[in-house]
């Protein structure tokens, strides 16, 4: 009985191979001619710009028409600080046009309310692109203000370092013969969608004493503070935190002379936007 099932199974084998599969129940197409299904897009961006500017991004990026220039301005601090003593204001800002070659422009401001400005400064500056994280910057400082009134050749770096840290690292060259830097470095840490937590610090070393500024060589400064923002929109925010500053060697015995502390903390409350 076994050799005659075993017999059967043998038979039908080249029966069944030449066997056609079936078709799809309702459809004429041939197996793999259906059209392949539309892309799904997984950006961040998509889901804080409106479709009709991603759709335009796209469409540059497909086709290499990408626009030959860009425009952008950051206001980075605009903050009143309330500590001992008189209450003042400080003021940071950036604009930019260009593509991988910039015109870069920036601005510096502080002082005490109902009094004159202390110190400012403007930069104007020439941005070329080493990258995608780095630019490599030259051009100018003038200084304002009550304090040294003065001219600076610039050079130096800007971009963002591992671990997301914002850098702006820069030299300067005064036309009294003046060599300085100055460092800066923030780095934004997202508690929530809207809140955000940045620390920054900014240092100053000089390579000799500026006596009409009233720096001293070598490490001058460290300013460091704590800001906390909510964003109402990506492009508005305002903020509130703390700021501490400390003075060194020069620079702290000049700020004696001058009745000024060498060290010194303030709230701050400003508003941060870009466009």
């Amino acid at each position: 009985m076994r050799a005659w099932v075993i017999l059967a199974a043998l038979w039908a084998q080249p029966v069944l191979a030449q066997t056609p599969p079936a078709q799809p129940v309702g459809t004429d197409q041939e197996a793999g001619s259906a059209p392949a299904p539309e892309p799904v897009h997984d950006r961040a961006a998509d889901r804080f710009y409106p479709a009709a500017q991603m759709a335009a991004a796209e469409h540059w990026m497909m086709q290499g028409e990408v626009p030959s220039r860009f425009q952008a301005y950051r206001l980075d601090l605009a903050e009143a600080r309330i500590g001992k003593g008189a209450d003042g204001y400080h003021l940071e800002g950036e604009a930019w046009t260009g593509n991988l070659h910039r015109l870069v422009l920036r601005v510096r401001a502080e002082g005490d309310w109902g009094q004159r400005l202390e110190q400012g400064e403007i930069q104007a500056a020439y941005a070329y692109a080493l990258g995608p994280w780095w630019s490599l910057q030259a051009g100018v400082r003038r200084d304002v203000g009550v304090e040294a009134q003065r001219s600076h050749a610039m050079i130096g770096l800007e971009g963002l370092s591992p671990y997301r840290f914002d850098i702006l690292a820069l030299g300067f060259v005064s036309d009294k013969g003046v060599v300085s830097a100055r460092v800066e470095a923030s780095i934004d840490e997202r508690l929530t969608r809207r809140i955000v937590l940045q620390p920054r610090a900014e240092l100053v070393a000089l390579a000799q004493d500026d006596r009409q500024a009233r720096l001293g060589a070598g490490l001058s400064s460290i300013e460091a503070g704590l800001r906390i923002r909510y964003e109402i929109t990506r492009k508005f925010a305002p903020y509130a935190g703390v700021n501490w500053g400390w003075s060194f060697g020069g620079t702290a015995d000049y700020a004696r002379m001058d009745g000024k502390p060498a060290a010194q903390r303030s709230f701050v409350l400003g508003v941060r936007s870009w466009y």
